[in-house]
């Protein structure tokens, strides 16, 4: 079965960055439209950014002009580039292939003041 593996994550400084790799597998990835999703502590799962096969980007108004979603298709991965990270950006971050509702383990993003 077609599996989702995020990475990246860690601990960082307010006003630093990370980037976030998600790396699939299966014939779909391709084709499919790519999500990054989070989830802070006592939060429901909220959406951070979309892009579609065709990589058309869509971003969380919280998160506009600081991160930026790309794919490699070739590398069957998906990125999230994460710039000016704020303490309100702690969360588990989770990568969903929107086609298949798959999706992967989480990577823990920690941003202290």
């Amino acid at each position: 079965q077609a599996q989702l593996v995020e990475s990246g994550g860690g601990s960082v400084q307010a006003g630093g960055s990370l980037r976030l790799s998600c790396a699939g597998s299966g014939i779909l990835f391709k084709i499919s439209d790519m999500g990054w999703y989070r989830q802070a502590p006592g939060k429901q799962r909220e959406l951070v950014a979309t892009i579609s096969s065709r990589s058309i980007t869509n971003y969380a108004d919280s998160v506009k002009g600081r991160f930026t979603i790309s794919r490699d298709n070739a590398a069957n991965t998906v990125y999230l580039q994460m710039n000016s990270l704020r303490p309100e950006d702690t969360a588990v971050y989770y990568c969903n292939n929107l086609r298949t509702g798959r999706w992967g383990q989480g990577t823990q993003v920690t941003v202290s003041s």
